[in-house]
């Protein structure tokens, strides 16, 4: 995994060193369970107007050999936001590995 395969951007939020090494360091556990990845892009995104839902949103684009994988999150907080959407990112790994093993196994019936 090389820091070009994670690329991190800012809509109405500036991006400190802080928040992208925390991004960086909780996205790169992603590389480590599926090799074929290609690239991860994060998105965060500080909209005011989401005050009922919440005011950060943190949007996830795994790109991978095969179909990608999307999620998005919003929270109150920037930092609950990104472990979530770190969390559901996993999950679709994990579920797509799975699915891939059932398939591999299935055999044909006649």
């Amino acid at each position: 995994m090389n820091e070009s395969a994670i690329i991190i951007t800012g809509v109405h939020l500036t991006l400190t060193d802080a928040i992208k090494n925390v991004v960086t360091e909780k996205v790169s556990k992603l590389f480590k369970h599926e090799p074929s990845i290609v690239r991860i892009r994060v998105e965060l995104i500080q909209d005011a107007s989401r005050k009922d839902h919440g005011e950060f949103i943190a949007k996830g684009h795994i790109q991978i050999h095969g179909p990608d994988l999307v999620a998005a999150t919003y929270s109150e907080n920037l930092y609950k936001s990104i472990d979530i959407l770190v969390d559901k990112l996993q999950r679709k790994i994990r579920r797509r590995s799975r699915l891939l093993k059932v398939k591999r196994k299935q055999t044909i019936k006649q």
